[in-house]
């Protein structure tokens, strides 16, 4: 039987239990994942295989007993195509070798076909929906300004200077680039959901480097676009992003079906906020390696707030490569069984 449990949260229906997935919860704390990776390589190879795509994204389902697969790839993933240059690098992350820094750079941008550039990505999707899961399949893309700090630093960075330097110097190019993000991200989007994703998170992980204001005038009406055209697709649509507090009531302008917490905001604050659609989170992941009883009692603490409407359980942020994956089973069952009251 198909379990739409975490479909009806989203859509903020009172469920029967509280449903859990846990960002990154295919990676590193998985043992077969890293006999995968010492096999294959790195995840670009990795999700160029469908097989090994689909195994990877299903196996936390099948370990853990969370009510949602999310896919196995990056946020990166559609770059490549449209012309950047992009590898991921060990410790490092995301680096690309032809950074923008003009106009002419963003002109020169291709378009996104995903059924002949990202073909192994539908693959997995179709293998997955078709033969492995019984939870919906979450599909993702990265938020314009998330991918855009990528394509402008050259990779990862914690001050944002490139990247602000040109939206507050050449809001020419700037704007050019959110349009082309944003319609390689709908396209995207798009295909996943056609393939058989039944719901979709926007990750706007580095949004919180930006004040309200700026957000809404160099994002906002980007943002819009890209959330309106994802749910006419009839799925629905989380934005999740990192310290992020002073952009919730923002983002609940932005048309979301729900908004993802990470653990500096409780939901209770959410709430006193004015945000009454669901919302997602917010376990701090470092909490996973203290022991049990501290994990309980967080849990519990965010699913007393949560009311077992509107709320999906997960982490404020990825599942650290130390967290014994046995602990998410336990979670989860922990989740499950205190919603439901038992």
């Amino acid at each position: 039987m198909f379990n739409d449990t975490i479909l009806r949260a989203a859509r903020g229906e009172k469920t029967d239990y509280t449903p859990v997935w846990f960002m990154r919860q295919v990676g590193r704390s998985q043992p077969e994942y890293n006999k995968i990776k010492e096999q294959y390589g790195g995840l670009i190879e990795i999700t160029k295989n469908p097989e090994i795509t689909a195994y990877l994204t299903a196996t936390p389902v099948e370990n853990y007993n969370v009510d949602a697969a999310i896919l196995y790839k990056d946020i990166i993933t559609p770059l490549a195509p449209i012309g950047i240059d992009v590898d991921i690098v060990k410790g490092v992350g995301p680096v690309i070798d032809n950074p923008i820094r003009r106009i002419e750079d963003v002109e020169a941008l291709g378009e996104l076909d995903p059924t002949k550039d990202l073909d192994y990505t539908v693959k997995a999707i179709d293998i997955l929906v078709n033969e492995k899961l019984n939870v919906p399949l979450i599909g993702f893309c990265g938020a314009p300004f998330t991918v855009a700090s990528y394509m402008i630093e050259g990779g990862p960075t914690r001050r944002y200077h490139k990247t602000k330097s040109l939206m507050y110097n050449d809001e020419k190019t700037w704007f050019a680039l959110m349009e082309k993000l944003t319609d390689m991200s709908i396209i995207y989007l798009k295909a996943q959901v056609d393939a058989g994703a039944k719901m979709i998170q926007i990750f706007d992980s580095w949004a919180g480097a930006l004040n309200k204001e700026d957000y809404e005038y160099y994002l906002g009406n980007s943002m819009r676009r890209l959330i309106s055209e994802t749910k006419k697709l009839g799925v629905p649509v989380t934005i999740f992003g990192i310290g992020a507090n002073h952009l919730l009531k923002e983002w609940d302008t932005l048309g979301s079906d729900v908004i993802g917490l990470d653990w500096r905001t409780s939901i209770k604050e959410a709430r006193e906020m004015g945000i009454n659609k669901s919302l997602q989170g917010n376990l701090d992941p470092a909490i996973l390696l203290a022991e049990w009883d501290v994990i309980e009692k967080y849990a519990s603490q965010i699913l007393d707030q949560g009311q077992n409407k509107g709320h999906i359980f997960n982490l404020g942020h990825g599942v650290f490569p130390e967290v014994n994956p046995d602990t998410l089973k336990r979670l989860t069952e922990f989740v499950h069984n205190y919603s439901k009251g038992l």
